[in-house]
């Protein structure tokens, strides 16, 4: 298989083609990397391109399948937020702080995708040290939104969901601490899972809050991620906070029925806590009823306030983050973004008793949300108020002026998914959100496959245009395979 058909492929239509001999593992990595090449200097998604590594690695990938039967992942090229260690490569957290930052070791996660059999592309955008954004003034500008170039990407995943909306890259690792996969998920109209916490390692993995950090799968379909997920999740003795998981195969299980299914409407959160638009409005209103025609019961459940998860996760995120940064900002603050000192330097004036209270309020909020699993197996909501707004009008204290629609899934520690149920009319991409209790995290992408089907949302890919004076993906493809060349060990992305 050649030419630019493969631009688009899911990481399940990928395994399936390598598997049968009718792609290649190289091919496909050299057509990703020549996308790159086109379109991410509009896109900004990348921070460091590894085209001679991710070459050696789809060769790799291709001897294995002459030798052994491997995995699904097996030349299948990914990338990672930049805040996951990645042995020779540079690991920056989107700041200056950390720009000759060269681990020596991989993250957990990105190892065992690596012995997966995985081709790592490279390294994308985040915000700095993940903390939210945008900022422009760092060395590096950050991501677009590929719907619409000026429109933000959600963060602080934010370069994940840009490259796989693109068409960069067939997944991605993201993190998530307050809704970090999940908003750029919902904006860049992919799919994205907050697991469990504690089901993925995130030994490796540069934090941001301890206690709310979780590491998930960012892909274009719930099957993608569920696929990812396979490999990632599972217990890390070297890592203190993970914790053995169910036994469960979550790409095998992803297609079941939801004949059956409970599933409780929060309606509260996004037509009273958060007021969502009409349009974001009318697609859950879609969706419900087509659900109901799938067999799912859906009923109306209620939750403690939006406003009280945010308040909690606010105080925690900052106050953590601050702890983490305090030596740093208190040596070096300048060369931090003035994103990052508006979100962090307020953690210096939370006192020990707020704290400690927002930690006990944190119980009583999982008590209480758990409660409601009692009566439903999964909740929906909005994943955000609408589409993706402009990137130019995010204020630097974004989430703490509107509490965002993920936050809760954080705070009651429960596994949380965002995948695209629709578009607005200005063709932006809007995210509904599925959650579930604590290890349900395979029933959550199940019943996120089956909205992304009802949704019919998975044909429609942004339109992108090649930077002036860059030659078309099929063009440079033909051209590399000819001369050899894109075989630097790695290089800085445009912008």
């Amino acid at each position: 298989m050649s030419g630019a058909g493969f631009d688009f492929l899911t990481i399940a239509e990928a395994a399936r083609l390598i598997a049968a001999r009718k792609l290649s593992p190289l091919e496909l990595t050299r057509g990703l990397l020549a996308r790159i090449a086109a379109f991410d200097s509009e896109i900004a998604a990348f921070l460091t391109v590894c085209d001679g590594r991710a070459e050696a690695q789809a060769r790799a990938a291709e001897r294995a399948l002459k030798t052994r039967r491997r995995g699904r992942l097996l030349g299948i090229p990914l990338a990672y937020k930049d805040i996951f260690a990645t042995a020779g490569v540079r690991t920056t957290a989107h700041s200056r702080l950390l720009a000759q930052n060269v681990p020596k070791e991989n993250a957990e996660a990105v190892g065992r995708l690596a012995a997966a059999g995985a081709v790592m592309l490279g390294k994308l955008a985040t915000h700095e040290f993940a903390i939210g954004g945008p900022a422009f003034d760092l060395p590096w500008p950050p991501a677009r939104n590929p719907w619409d170039t000026e429109r933000f990407t959600g963060g602080s995943s934010s370069g994940a969901g840009a490259a796989i909306a693109a068409g960069l890259a067939l997944g991605a690792l993201g993190s998530d601490t307050g809704g970090s996969i999940r908003i750029p998920a919902a904006y860049c109209g992919i799919a994205g899972l907050k697991p469990t916490p504690g089901l993925v390692s995130r030994r490796g993995v540069i934090p941001l809050s301890p206690s709310l950090d979780t590491v998930g799968p960012m892909a274009w379909t719930a099957e993608d991620c569920a696929l990812l997920l396979d490999v990632l999740a599972g217990y890390d003795p070297a890592d203190p906070a993970s914790v053995p998981g169910p036994k469960v195969s979550y790409a095998r299980s992803i297609a079941a029925p939801v004949k059956g299914l409970r599933v409780g409407l929060l309606r509260h959160f996004h037509e009273r806590d958060v007021p969502a638009g009409a349009e974001m409005l009318r697609m859950i209103a879609a969706l419900t009823r087509q659900l109901q025609k799938l067999g799912c019961k859906v009923e109306e459940a209620t939750l403690p306030s939006v406003h009280d998860y945010n308040a909690v996760g606010r105080i925690i995120i900052t106050a953590e983050a601050y702890a983490l940064h305090e030596a740093t900002l208190r040596s070096r603050v300048g060369e931090y973004s003035r994103s990052f000192r508006v979100r962090v330097l307020p953690g210096a004036l939370i006192r020990a008793a707020d704290y400690l209270a927002a930690q006990r309020r944190r119980t009583d909020l999982i008590a209480a949300t758990r409660r409601v699993f009692e009566s439903f197996d999964v909740l929906l909501s909005a994943a955000t108020p609408g589409s993706a707004p402009l990137l130019n009008e995010q204020r630097a204290d974004e989430g703490f002026a509107t509490p965002f629609l993920t936050t809760p899934a954080n705070v009651a520690a429960i596994p949380a998914a965002v995948v695209c149920g629709g578009f607005s009319a200005k063709g932006l991409p809007l995210g509904v959100q599925i959650m579930g209790p604590p290890w349900g995290d395979a029933l959550v992408l199940r019943l996120a496959h089956h909205i992304e089907q009802i949704a019919g949302t998975r044909s429609r890919r942004p339109a992108l245009k090649p930077a002036a004076g860059v030659r078309p993906p099929s063009e440079r493809r033909a051209a590399g395979a000819a001369s050899g060349s894109g075989t630097s060990e790695v290089r800085a992305a445009p912008g």
